[in-house]
């Protein structure tokens, strides 16, 4: 998906432009695009925040779970992770301000999610039997139902954010310098890279660092997850 998404964007960027060759309104949709994406990212934070030990994590090779998550953001959509990961993919798509573009890359968010969610569902249908039957049929798929609302039974973990979602933090930093980069090359022609682009990288790329070796220390451990 990368590969081809990455073919698209240069496709997409061959006629970028700035909003009325004003690079002021260019920043500003930078900006609403950057916040579309954060947005993702926070549901992801509230969701990972309140996750339980014995739920099922990052493998596609032996998947694992012996508790079925069905409280916080999980009471009110049964994929919060994806949902998050919609919203970052949304603000990505939109940086090159094209319809069609952004069409494209919603349409092949799906295809490729509705994969992934098939084949975890079946597992965990297997798994849980009539507990996952009663909880899939109360909540939405990923449109969320807020009434549904359930309180987490544990407490927030800020370790275990931190240690689970330093990586995609800074991956949308990389990705819209990248993106900017790219699109004043295709426009200006040359190299420009604006002030505002330079510290945010270094920021990221400073916390990136920092979190990788907190985590490779055990600092961000939370016994009780």
């Amino acid at each position: 998906m990368p590969l081809v998404t990455a073919g698209l964007f240069l496709v997409a960027l061959r006629n970028f432009s700035y909003p009325r060759g004003n690079h002021y309104l260019d920043s500003i949709w930078d900006g609403v695009s950057l916040g579309v994406a954060f947005l993702g990212l926070v549901i992801r934070i509230i969701t990972v925040g309140y996750v339980p030990r014995g739920t099922s994590g990052r493998t596609t090779s032996d998947p694992k779970a012996s508790v079925l998550n069905t409280t916080g953001m999980y009471s009110i959509v049964r994929h919060p992770l994806y949902l998050g990961n919609f919203f970052i993919w949304l603000g990505i798509s939109m940086f090159p301000r094209s319809l069609i573009f952004s069409l494209s890359a919603i349409l092949l968010f799906f295809l490729y999610y509705e994969l992934i969610i098939f084949a975890e569902e079946r597992f965990l249908q297997d798994r849980f039997g009539r507990g996952f039957s009663e909880w899939a049929k109360r909540t939405p798929h990923l449109f969320p139902r807020f009434k549904n609302w359930s309180r987490p039974e544990l407490r927030f973990s800020w370790k275990m954010v931190l240690k689970r979602e330093y990586s995609g933090f800074f991956a949308i930093i990389a990705v819209f310098t990248c993106l900017e980069i790219a699109a004043d090359l295709f426009y200006l022609g040359k190299l420009r890279l604006d002030w505002e682009w330079i510290i945010l990288f270094a920021v990221g790329l400073i916390m990136y660092i920092v979190l990788v070796s907190l985590k490779k220390a055990g600092v961000l451990n939370d016994e009780n997850r």
